[in-house]
């Protein structure tokens, strides 16, 4: 009962930290131009110009404005007569994202941002959600719910605050402790198993934490390395920790992770207790470990994979430029992602001889 009791009011903190509406920098995120959503209702001609040297394609597009207060209204647009690597091209009957621009003279430009994808996004966002009921069943409902937390507090709580000038890693480490209490509790209930997998997942994201600020002091980071970092300093004014905002996308990024390996462990060791009683702690420990040890395994194969996939053409540019390995670490795009990658990688492992060590010694 008096579990029950501290989860509910747990559950009524966070929602009353959520509703509160924190004062942000709003001057400074503030965009001058103003943006809607069009149809391409013609494309009127294709004409091709000489930009910068180079040969380009540019159309001629008539627009019905979709959104806003200017809904219905036809506009002209020329699309293609910037100098890009990408340009776009669009057909009738393309959704886009258009801007207006009020120029000092008070005439207007207009632009096509990008295609609105919004639709095909809320498809595979509902087919993720049938998939999972339909195989997980109520566990993975609950998860699903635990998920919409978490991103009510990253949104709600986290983002707000650190644009606010508050320490990123303070309130990544706060962010966490609302995040993880809650969501394993309600994916995988309230009982012994999920006590002992909370606190190694709490154990190992405090190990990480201080890793990660001794190896981003020591390889010299200053979290600028993409041009995200440099472009969010300019428009917070300063007032963003960016290296602070390294460490604190480390910390929140290995909470996931760990839910999953910290309960797998634990759940390991409940279930030897429960087949084997007569075994000793010690005997559970090894014997759990030993499964333990094919996780690691997996595990850092699964996160150097999902590395190398979502950064193949940065991989690509890298080994064009033909830099030795010890010239191309030295580059801070490189050395940031290898103190993540691999300072996450460090919880994650030790993660799972605490939780199996926890849950060993715990005994009814």
């Amino acid at each position: 009962m008096i579990r029950k009791i501290i989860l509910t009011l747990a559950i009524l903190l966070n929602l009353l930290l959520i509703s509160a509406k924190p004062v942000l920098a709003q001057d400074s995120l503030a965009t001058k131009q103003e943006q809607f959503e069009a149809i391409v209702t013609k494309v009127i001609k294709v004409e091709e110009k000489e930009i910068f040297g180079n040969k380009q394609k540019i159309q001629h597009l008539k627009l019905e404005i979709a959104t806003g207060k200017n809904k219905g209204q036809s506009i002209v647009v020329e699309n293609g007569g910037l100098q890009l690597s990408n340009i776009q091209y669009y057909s009738e009957n393309d959704q886009v994202i258009a801007a207006k621009i009020i120029n000092p003279d008070g005439s207007a430009n207009y632009f096509v941002l990008d295609y609105v994808r919004r639709d095909a996004l809320y498809t595979l966002l509902l087919l993720f959600i049938l998939v999972t009921a339909l195989i997980a069943r109520k566990k993975g409902l609950a998860s699903l719910v635990g998920l919409v937390y978490s991103f009510a507090i990253i949104f709600g709580v986290i983002l707000p605050q650190i644009l606010q000038g508050n320490n990123p890693i303070i309130v990544a480490l706060l962010g966490g402790l609302l995040i993880a209490p809650i969501n394993f509790y309600i994916s995988h209930g309230i009982n012994r198993k999920t006590h002992m997998a909370l606190l190694g997942t709490l154990i190992a994201l405090f190990i990480t934490g201080i890793l990660a600020y001794i190896f981003i002091e020591g390889a010299h980071l200053t979290g600028f390395a993409s041009e995200d970092a440099s472009f969010l300093q300019a428009v917070s004014e300063g007032h963003i920790n960016i290296k602070g905002l390294l460490l604190a996308g480390i910390i929140i990024s290995l909470l996931g992770i760990l839910d999953d390996i910290t309960i797998s462990q634990a759940a390991i060791v409940f279930k030897l207790r429960e087949t084997s009683p007569h075994l000793s702690s010690k005997d559970i420990y090894l014997k759990a470990m030993d499964i333990g040890k094919d996780h690691i395994g997996s595990l850092i194969n699964t996160l150097i994979l999902v590395y190398a996939g979502a950064s193949l053409p940065f991989l690509l540019l890298l080994i064009s430029n033909n830099q030795s390995f010890q010239t191309a670490i030295n580059y801070e795009v490189i050395a940031e992602e290898i103190v993540r990658t691999l300072t996450a990688s460090i919880g994650l492992i030790l993660a799972v001889p605490i939780t199996t060590l926890l849950a060993a010694l715990h005994k009814k």
